[in-house]
């Protein structure tokens, strides 16, 4: 397995003046040797399963939206995979993904397999690596807020084309462009900017198959100031399906996401 560095997450300068943070939580399929001791799948079977989990490229995709825009984003990039921890899970008992094994420490994989043995004890890596990602998150936001009165997080994130045994919401539409959004911290300008951004790479859907957003808890549902919105790209539009390389719709969406910072900018 890949190592990781320590701090397991990178945040990359934007311009001074900008409010956005480009959020890239689950591009990595890097897992340290001593994590990867306690996955009970072989090493063909993790490999499968980092296909269909590891939101293939969005790194990449957000790295070129920031060339594009003309007002550089912050980026704030998970450098471990999301085997490791999901930063963006609630660690305690609102997560509604722990009914299926996949709360801020998985235990199940995308096909509702085993990956971690029954009780497994998710603290040391909550302390290891959720909790130091949670504060540098928040005070990257509390920095935005400091120095330009706002902040807007997007998230970047890829889905299937088909639905994986693992989505609880899987039955709903799956188009190009699925927007999930908060009642309190998405606000319609933000939506409208999105809708338009993103309508030269295909239809765009609201919360579903994937809803929300994600906001560090010192904020959620208390500042306004901070704004939020998720993108979710379907893969096929960009990439081939599992875990291979990215085609020509990435430059596309690359432009999209570089138009949607511009317009929050503004």
């Amino acid at each position: 397995m890949t190592d990781v560095p320590r701090p397991a997450f990178e945040l990359l300068p934007g311009a001074a003046r900008s409010p956005v943070i480009l959020h890239v939580p689950h591009s990595s399929r890097a897992i340290p040797a001593d994590v990867r001791a306690g996955i009970v799948l072989d090493d063909a079977a993790l490999e499968r399963e980092l296909d269909h989990i590891t939101d293939a490229h969005t790194a990449d995709l957000a790295e070129a939206a920031a060339g594009l825009a003309g007002v550089t984003p912050w980026r704030f990039v998970n450098r471990a995979s999301r085997l490791v921890v999901d930063p963006e899970r609630f660690p305690d008992e609102r997560e509604e993904m722990t009914a299926v094994g996949m709360g801020a420490v998985y235990t199940r994989t995308t096909h509702r397999e085993v990956l971690r043995p029954a009780g497994t004890d998710p603290e040391p890596l909550l302390e290891r690596y959720f909790r130091p990602y949670a504060r540098a998150m928040t005070e990257a936001v509390a920095d935005r807020l400091a120095a330009t009165g706002r902040a807007v997080i997007i998230d970047v994130h890829s889905y299937p084309a088909e639905p994986l045994p693992y989505e609880l919401h899987g039955e709903g539409p799956r188009p190009p462009v699925c927007l999930g959004t908060d009642g309190f911290h998405t606000p319609p300008a933000l939506l409208t900017a999105a809708r338009e951004a993103f309508a030269s790479c295909g239809e765009t859907g609201l919360d579903s198959p994937f809803a929300g957003t994600y906001v560090p808890m010192e904020f959620y549902l208390k500042r306004a100031e901070v704004g939020a919105l998720m993108v979710e790209i379907r893969r096929d539009t960009y990439m081939t399906e599992p875990g291979g390389p990215p085609g020509p719709g990435l430059s596309c969406l690359a432009g999209s996401l570089a138009a949607l910072v511009d317009a929050v900018s503004a």
